[in-house]
């Protein structure tokens, strides 16, 4: 539908495949009918100002010409943008995308039609695509230069300093004054070009996705930014100026805002002639309604201006489409334009599903390396990848490690070595970041999917494909593995910057590792395997016993071997810290591997594969299990330490820079799967699954069996001593609760406080004077924190405000606001509403948040000042008052990622995001007591064969390895969110002991050994795809002290 083939296209200038555009609709949905007919052209020119022109049918509705222009740039957000066009009264008004395009743009040949930024969201952060936000910076550039974005000097000079970072790289003055002569960005620059060259000095190092980002975060606070100004007047006749935002309805004496209208309290829109009528919602002291009037110039202009404030309301406020009204049978009344096209959350949720390809795209002013553009050339060895670049990535789906993934075109070509394996393009480290991290990681399950149906589409099982380095700047953590290793790892989450520019490791998305033809299992082969061991739960037990053994050694083995070594080779850690925690570590991995000798050799025997004449002594598991915890009783002194240790070494971290830079460095690596404090609470948790390893095999047993009696001596043994230590082990599991949050938070210190609790984390929707917008709250025993998630190097959540809980109240407010599953929460100062996704969330944080009113109430009285920086958002949602440009703010975005550091991306806080969900402290301790561990058959809806795979599930997620031997994970699975069932007939799985994970449009297959493991699999999966209801409350009677 685009140029004919004369004329080179836009995807392919850019380097895109001629037929990969990309739909901007929902799954299942048909792009609309283009109706035969005679073809007219039409010119558009796009933010880039280049000019394309598309042939469309004569009677083809709007849509199709907006739809071929998104699929023309590759565009997935597309719904943000619009076709702009003078019509014959020379007025200009947005393309229609319900009308026929000929009934809209009469004389085509004469018309040029403007692809323009249209919605613009109150922040910028919810643009998830990289493209989507160097569009952006391009409708910010032009505003500027047109005089629409008026802000002060300082403010311009910052702006246009972040252009020229973005478009000549960094500042040499030579070449600066030579770029601001030939370039002209506003009238009378001449006087600003000291300044613009000041403010470009300190941006050394700064990629153009990482530009467009800052200068959007500055735009923003602008209070022209987005706005366009409609002349009109009031009823006094006084010259006004109107304007529709995000927010609401604006009222403007020149450019200076002097009132607004939020959407909560208008009730009805609506025009007469050259009237525009606001009718707004009763005021809650008074019973009469106030309906405001303007006068505009004419009644094409005050049409034009409802059309857009009804789709700005319906874009921003909706959830969904607004149907259309049915046809009345006599006589039509009033107009009946609606507004068509995806709403906001539609978008978000579809690029969040990552129902699409990232795609190459290259921007046309700069002189620097394209972003998301990879080299064509095999001869060509780095690439250059901003922190920024969604290239993709929670993952949305997440952002820790470089993430290969798979990309198919005819102009992209492999790099590879003679072997045939395929390579990792090295990646240039940002100049900001001095420290090295391992290249390339875990791959995301999500990925790897893509590529299979990439290989099936393509008919061949090894594709010759480029395995690009994936920096996972946006925000699709949701479909995406999430990687504690360093750098992005997976999760459309983050943008770090720390991977190492000779990190060539094959790509686990194509290497033998994952997809080698002999990983992948006949059915005869796995039949056989079954009949020659033994049936008998007992037998399943204790090779659980073994299974999970094996991750418990690795796991201790990241203390007494990976951070022990780590630790030799700096001098960050004071002696006596170094000797309290190996001295106490060592003896329990020296014990360990005995125990896991012990119980190897006796399955050996069990399944008949030694010279054992007699098999039926050796057919039990509780005699080994006895004598070990007898054993294990003795290694108590060691596990009462363990409090000890985790507060020295949080103590130490919070003391010296040097140690707390040395342990974030050492989680970033692919060895620690986990936050490093969790490892050191491994050994408390272990006891408990020695305890329901035993309860089970207890209740298996008749009490005649043979091993009834040991297993029951074994099972009293670890009773006594997890009884012993579980009061220990709750208080320590809060406390180091408390600290992994405190590193995903940002604008507070005193997080971590004696007798603060720990209940709740989660995403809502908070309503304010911007409307709904997605926050991260955090419920304790004494206050709710609320915080939002930028697109950061950092990664963390800054907190925005928090509400104490003494003499809170929470009441039900859905019909007052008219917003489904809606809460208001009303403190002694302020009150916030707040809108959970479903009903289900809504009565959990109803239930925990009264637990917690409950629990403060009993206290001695409110809760100290919990914020050190960032004072608490006090607006309420009825407030008209937007955010205010101010130096300090420009300042604090220009400097904020000079003073952020490098952060995981794959903690829970981050999945919750992109998921949408919650979990409570309850959650976290029964995901403590499942985990497991053992070799599963996994299969992608799309491909073939079975994969067999070394599996661990360990804080609501999946880890995936070659074998239990590997030191750490190729892939992972984050299940929040996840749905687990059965496969149904229809979709051809006649395999036994067979569980189907699927979220949105991921679907995976899973294969046990046996009904057992099936149904302990099934067990461990429940308990992280669905939240437990609360069966116990936090007491306030027994605080936990530190």
């Amino acid at each position: 539908m685009g140029e004919t083939e004369q004329r080179p296209t836009a995807g392919s200038r850019l380097g895109a495949q001629e037929n990969a555009g990309i739909s901007t609709l929902e799954h299942g949905q048909k792009p609309p009918m283009t109706p035969p007919g005679k073809l007219i052209s039409i010119k558009i020119q796009m933010l880039d100002d280049t000019q394309e022109i598309f042939d469309v049918p004569q009677r083809a509705p709007g849509k199709v010409l907006h739809d071929a222009v998104c699929n023309h740039l590759n565009l997935v957000e597309g719904d943000y943008f619009g076709l702009e066009f003078p019509d014959h009264k020379k007025m200009m008004v947005w393309l229609d995308l319900l009308k026929p395009v000929m009934k809209q743009i009469r004389r085509p040949k004469h018309v040029v039609v403007k692809f323009v930024v249209k919605f613009f969201p109150p922040d910028h952060a919810q643009l998830q695509e990289e493209l989507t936000r160097y569009l952006f910076a391009l409708q910010v550039k032009q505003d500027l230069a047109q005089g629409r974005l008026t802000c002060n000097d300082t403010s311009t000079a910052l702006l246009i300093s972040h252009i020229v970072q973005s478009e000549i790289g960094d500042f040499d003055e030579t070449i600066d004054r030579e770029h601001l002569a030939k370039n002209k960005y506003i009238p009378q620059q001449e006087a600003l070009e000291d300044k613009i060259m000041e403010f470009h000095r300190s941006h050394m190092g700064q990629t153009p996705a990482e530009s467009d980002f800052q200068l959007l975060e500055i735009a923003r606070r602008l209070e022209m930014y987005g706005i366009r100004l409609h002349p009109a007047k009031d009823r006094e006749g006084t010259k006004i100026n109107l304007a529709v935002a995000n927010t609401g309805i604006l009222v403007f004496q020149g450019h200076t805002k002097i009132n607004a209208f939020n959407w909560a309290k208008v009730r009805k829109l609506s025009f007469k002639r050259k009237r525009f009528l606001i009718k707004l919602r009763p005021d809650v002291n008074s019973s009469f309604q106030d309906t405001l009037e303007f006068l505009m110039a004419s009644r094409d202009f005050c049409k034009s201006f409802w059309k857009i404030c009804v789709e700005h309301h319906a874009f921003f406020r909706l959830f969904e489409e607004p149907k259309p009204k049915p046809k009345p049978v006599l006589f039509s009344r009033g107009s009946s334009f609606r507004f068509s096209g995806r709403t906001q959350k539609q978008v978000l949720d579809y690029v969040k599903e990552g129902g699409h390809k990232k795609v190459q795209f290259e921007r046309k002013h700069s002189k620097i390396h394209s972003i998301r553009s990879l080299t064509a050339q095999p001869s060509e060895q780095h690439t250059e990848v901003p922190k920024q670049s969604s290239s993709f990535a929670y993952g949305d789906d997440n952002d820790a490690a470089a993430v290969p993934s798979c990309r198919q075109g005819k102009e992209l070509k492999a790099s590879t070595e003679d072997t045939g394996q395929q390579k990792s393009p090295s990646l240039k480290k940002s100049p900001k970041e001095g420290r090295k991290v391992d290249g390339a990681v875990v791959s995301t399950v999500e990925e790897e999917e893509e590529a299979a149906k990439d290989r099936m589409q393509q008919n061949r099982p090894q594709s010759q494909q480029p395995s690009t380095g994936s920096l996972t700047g946006s925000p699709h953590l949701s479909e995406l593995s999430i990687n504690s290793q360093g750098g992005p790892s997976v999760a459309n989450m983050s943008l770090s910057p720390n991977l190492s520019p000779d990190a060539k490791q094959s790509s686990p998305l194509v290497s033998p590792l994952l997809n080698d033809p002999s990983c992948v299992r006949t059915d005869d082969e796995e039949e056989v395997k079954r009949k020659r061991f033994p049936t008998e739960k007992a037998y399943f037990i204790a090779k659980e016993v073994a299974t999970t053994e094996r991750t418990y050694l690795k796991d201790l083995e990241v203390i007494t071997s990976w951070f022990q070594n780590a630790v030799s080779k700096e001098d960050c850690m004071p002696e006596t810290l170094k000797n309290l925690i190996f001295s106490n570590f060592e003896p329990l991995h020296k014990f360990h591997t005995g125990f896991l000798k012990e119980i190897e050799q006796r399955l050996a025997l069990w399944e008949g594969r030694s010279n054992a004449h007699i098999k039926g002594d050796y057919q039990r598991i509780g005699d080994v299990m006895l004598k070990n915890i007898q054993s294990m009783k003795q290694l108590t002194i060691h596990l009462w330490k363990h409090n000890e240790i985790l507060m020295e070494l949080e103590n130490g971290i919070k003391n010296s820079r040097k140690l707390e830079t040395f342990c974030r460095d050492f989680e970033l690596q692919k060895v620690c799967y986990l936050p490093l404090n969790t490892f050191l609470l491994r050994p408390l948790h272990r006891l408990m699954h020695y305890k329901q390893i035993m309860e089970r095999l207890c209740k298996h047993y008749p009490p005649s069996h043979i091993d009834f009696r040991d297993s029951r001596a074994a099972l009293a043994e670890i009773s006594e001593m997890v009884a012993q230590l579980h009061g220990n082990m709750i208080k320590m599991e809060n406390f180091q609760k408390l600290h992994e949050l405190k590193k995903d938070l940002i604008g507070i210190d005193n997080l971590v406080i004696p007798g603060r609790e720990f209940i709740r984390l989660g995403s809502l929707s908070k309503l304010s004077g911007k409307g709904l917008q997605q926050r991260m709250f955090f419920l304790f025993n004494d206050i709710l924190l609320y915080t939002s998630r930028g697109l950061t190097a950092s990664n963390q959540f800054k907190v925005h405000g928090h509400l104490p809980l003494y003499g809170m109240t929470i009441e039900e407010s859905e019909e007052e606001w008219g917003v489904p599953h809606c809460l208001t929460l009303r403190g002694q100062h302020q009150s916030i509403v707040v809108a959970a996704s479903t009903r289900a969330e809504m009565d959990k944080w109803t239930e925990d948040i009264q637990m917690a009113i409950d629990l403060a109430e009993k206290s001695s009285g409110p809760a100290p000042e919990l914020l050190a920086s960032s004072p608490p958002d006090n607006k309420s949602p009825d407030e008209t008052t937007v955010d205010q440009e101010s130096e300090d703010d420009l300042s604090a975005s220009r400097t904020s990622l000079e003073r952020q550091s490098p952060h995981r991306g794959n903690t829970t806080v981050h999945v919750c995001w992109h998921r949408n969900t919650s979990v409570s402290m309850i959650d976290f301790s029964i995901a403590v007591e499942n985990q497991l561990s053992g070799n599963l058959l996994r299969k992608f809806k799309n491909s073939n064969g079975w994969q067999k795979l070394w599996v661990v599930f360990t804080n609501f997620c999946m880890f995936f390895y070659k074998s239990h031997q590997d030191n750490h994970p190729l892939a992972s699975l984050p299940l929040l969110g996840y749905s687990l069932t059965i496969p149904s007939e229809s979709e051809n799985i006649h395999k036994d002991y067979v569980f189907k994970l699927h979220f949105k449009s991921h679907v995976y297959y899973f294969r046990a050994e046996s009904e057992y493991t099936f149904e302990r699999w099934m067990e461990v999966i429940r308990s992280a795809t669905s939240s437990a209801s609360r069966t116990r409350a936090l007491s306030h009677k027994e605080p936990h002290a530190y």
